[in-house]
């Protein structure tokens, strides 16, 4: 009997919904309630740089959420996945982190900031030698203009020549576009 009662309610609802002037189900301008669900007509915000924006703000958890975001809106791209890769990184999943800058560098053999944010995952796996060598091919994809994987190919080099160096953790990650990531790493234990 409670169930019937609950069809012919949802009935009733279905049919004065039908009845509205505001189009159906949908909410009226004028309510004053807030409104649901995305907005119809407007492009959201992109995904990337929202990402990018809390990457720089120290919200790497959210940072991934919002890359995450972008992956289901613009598909699977060298740009996500790098942007993944890295808030993987920040979060100390290295492992997520390097499968991911790999694949992301599968996809565009030519892109210097996913190279030189694997080059940073290894260094803090400690591969320092396949990160130099990561580290190499950036810079020589980026044409040496970054100062940052410049700096990171240095760090690499130093650390190969001298196993005991422990260069500042100061290495960064970048991205396509203004600005950079830096990554701090935890010191390591004797």
């Amino acid at each position: 009997m409670r169930t019937i009662t609950i069809i012919w309610a949802g009935a009733a609802l279905l049919a004065l919904a039908a009845c509205d002037t505001a189009g159906g189900l949908r909410q009226s301008d004028d309510s004053p309630f807030a409104p649901s669900g995305r907005p119809t007509g407007e492009q959201s915000i992109d995904g990337l740089i929202v990402g990018h924006r809390l990457m720089e703000a120290g919200e790497y958890e959210l940072a991934l959420k919002s890359y995450l975001r972008a992956a289901a809106q613009q598909g699977v791209n060298v740009d996500v996945l790098s942007a993944i890769g890295s808030a993987n990184l920040q979060l100390g999943r290295l492992n997520q982190a390097e499968q991911i800058l790999r694949r992301a560098t599968e996809i565009d053999e030519t892109f210097p900031p996913a190279w030189n944010n694997l080059g940073v995952v290894l260094m803090e796996k400690g591969e320092y030698g396949e990160a130099s060598r990561v580290f190499r091919l950036a810079f020589a994809l980026d044409s040496g203009a970054s100062a940052e994987i410049r700096e990171n190919l240095r760090l690499a080099l130093a650390k190969i020549e001298n196993p005991e160096y422990s260069p500042p953790n100061d290495f960064r990650l970048v991205r396509r576009g203004p600005g950079y990531y830096r990554i701090l790493a935890t010191p390591e234990t004797p």
